[in-house]
């Protein structure tokens, strides 16, 4: 049986008082794709940073490829699982190239200089995301949407078999949107695991096949997208009624 590339038991997850998830008990297998869906401050970035290994838990426990969190080193952990942070600072000049081959690092000895393939591989994930030909561009020249699409392709390069990806949409226009989540799509078809905290239900609906919605008040529900992203769960989950369009190709939600 494979092993879960993400594992939670009983775990419990607090921030200033506020209860994110209580008794969360979730698997991530390899090929998955999960939506982290829920309000502005249900605590879905604090839950993705717990489980990355990037704050700690308030209770109960968090593994990855059978790693228990807490008690790996980062470095480790940065071979198997990638983060996109929800916001990218840069504040020091480098250019685009150079931001993309930090996803190498995990992977290097620790006196060792990037090789010919590692930017082979930089320059491919640049590619993949639209930004060929941007590689000596200074990232405190790029727009928002340029930077989120370079944020990216550092996680494309580093070639996790996790991806954990804090609104991975944030300040793309729509083709774009499209475009990252085809990306992903086809990572996960090549047997990496997806987990993504998004904003829109149509996009979970339409690429993610599973789901976790956080309520916000530390209870959860998590189960195959065409289960439990419905119109009466989501007009639970966001405080206002919520009603499917019938008759697209996928399954569009919006307020009534």
């Amino acid at each position: 049986m494979n092993t879960p590339l993400l594992e939670t038991a009983a775990l419990d997850v607090a921030i200033g008082g506020h209860t994110v998830c209580r008794s969360l008990d979730w698997r991530v297998m390899p090929g998955e794709s999960w939506a982290i869906l829920g309000r502005n401050g249900a605590g879905k970035s604090t839950l993705l940073s717990t489980v990355a290994g990037l704050r700690e838990a308030a209770g109960g426990t968090a593994s990855i490829a059978g790693m228990l969190v807490a008690a790996t080193p980062p470095r480790e952990l940065a071979r198997v699982r990638g983060y996109l942070p929800q916001r990218s600072h840069d504040p020091f000049a480098s250019t685009v190239l150079e931001t993309v081959l930090v996803g190498r690092h995990p992977h290097l000895g620790r006196w060792d200089w990037e090789s010919r393939a590692d930017r082979r591989i930089a320059e491919q994930a640049l590619a993949e995301v639209g930004l060929a030909g941007f590689e000596e561009r200074d990232v405190q020249t790029l727009s928002g949407g340029e930077r989120q699409r370079l944020g990216f392709a550092l996680l494309l390069a580093q070639a996790p078999r996790l991806f954990l990806l804090d609104e991975p949409l944030a300040h793309l226009d729509l083709n774009h949107q499209v475009g990252q989540m085809e990306l992903l799509a086809k990572r996960a078809a090549a047997g990496a695991a997806i987990v993504a905290v998004l904003h829109e239900p149509g996009f979970a609906a339409r690429y993610c096949r599973h789901a976790l919605l956080l309520f916000g008040d530390g209870s959860w529900l998590a189960g195959a997208t065409a289960d439990i992203v419905t119109a009466e769960n989501l007009t639970r989950l966001y405080g206002h009624p919520m009603r499917l369009l019938t008759g697209a190709p996928h399954p569009v939600f919006i307020p009534e």
